[in-house]
């Protein structure tokens, strides 16, 4: 039996499994596949008492899982669980051993949401002002500038390539003379933010410390306090034949990787007693809180969740398509008529 044949077997055979193998192949640590093994082992059994298997699972059935679950886990869990069968049947069915995504339009129409945490620090748009202003060098301004007016994860940020950004500025483009991609053609200031990176696997000529987590690309706008953020680690960014976008300054074009934007994130927060060794997601400021406040912040001055869950890159095919085709005119606009200011 060839390769191919062994691997539509084993897709047939223990769908679960053939799934956890490609997320090895795709460099996933040992923790997230046993989180993924534990929703999906658990939502097989719902099916299996039920007579139904995985691939013939109607959408009804998925809504009846996560009522099933509500009773003993919070919103937040409910909804991390959902998405985790989400991805289970949106990658099977894009390598083809699916029809379909029964899970699909449950997590479209949820209300609850992965990073929504009553209990997170509530922090005021003067408050994170002063904050960004504590980071001196123009590295860490730049990196969490980013994260505060996009809302991208760390990982996302740092797998950022210098392709990934334009910025119609004329001091900028003849610095770094225009190689941006296809996708960012006809709108200026903006960022492209991929779904494919994935850790461990070479990505544009780069093996990748972080995974990208989008349902789909997403392309971003770049507000004028981004921009003045961003043209300022450019104009002192290491001259290297490294891609990356963010890069050390002292370990010279390395690229930044999370765990280095996390550790100066931590002294920065610790200082204003925002962060403490030990402590959970309600208590620290961490890259991750950024994600949390943009969503928030946004998502209250706009009342607008389709766009906010666009930028965050978590919506499905349909609705992301109907903001792709109206960038220009509808993303943008309200974006920039309500993204908080920072500077």
């Amino acid at each position: 039996m060839g390769v191919e044949a062994q691997s539509e077997a084993a897709a047939e055979d223990d769908p679960i499994g053939y799934f956890l193998q490609e997320m090895t192949f795709h460099g996933r640590s040992d923790r997230t596949k046993a989180a993924y093994e534990r929703v999906l082992r658990d939502f097989d059994r719902f099916l299996d008492a039920r007579e139904t298997r995985l691939e013939a699972a109607s959408r009804r059935e998925c809504m009846e899982w996560v009522h099933s679950i509500r009773g003993t886990h919070a919103e937040s869990t409910v909804a991390s669980y959902a998405s985790y069968v989400h991805r289970f049947y949106g990658y099977m069915t894009q390598v083809g051993a699916f029809e379909s995504n029964p899970m699909a339009l449950v997590t479209e129409e949820m209300d609850e949401s992965i990073d929504a945490d009553p209990a997170r620090r509530d922090i005021a748009v003067p408050e994170m002002r002063a904050f960004l202003a504590s980071f001196g060098h123009p590295l860490e301004r730049a990196v969490v500038g980013t994260l505060l007016k996009t809302g991208m994860r760390v990982g996302e940020c740092c797998n950022l390539d210098l392709r990934d950004l334009y910025l119609n500025d004329p001091e900028v483009q003849g610095t770094y003379p225009s190689n941006t991609r296809g996708a960012l053609e006809g709108r200026p200031d903006s960022l492209f933010v991929p779904n494919a990176p994935s850790r461990g696997s070479v990505y544009n000529g780069q093996e990748r410390t972080a995974s990208n987590k989008r349902k789909r690309d997403t392309v971003i706008p770049v507000d004028s306090e981004l921009k003045r953020l961003l043209k300022a680690w450019l104009a002192i960014r290491p001259d290297t034949d490294s891609l990356a976008l963010f890069c050390s300054t002292t370990e010279w074009g390395k690229r930044a990787t999370p765990s280095m934007v996390r550790s100066f994130v931590a002294e920065h927060a610790e200082a204003r007693g925002w962060y403490r060794a030990g402590g959970d997601a309600s208590e620290n400021v961490t890259p991750h809180y950024f994600r949390h406040f943009f969503t928030t912040h946004l998502r209250d001055r706009t009342g607008d969740r389709g766009i906010v869950k666009y930028l965050r890159g978590d919506v499905a095919t349909d609705i992301i398509d109907t903001y792709t085709h109206n960038w220009g005119d509808r993303v943008r606009e309200i974006y920039e008529e309500h993204i908080y200011r920072l500077l």
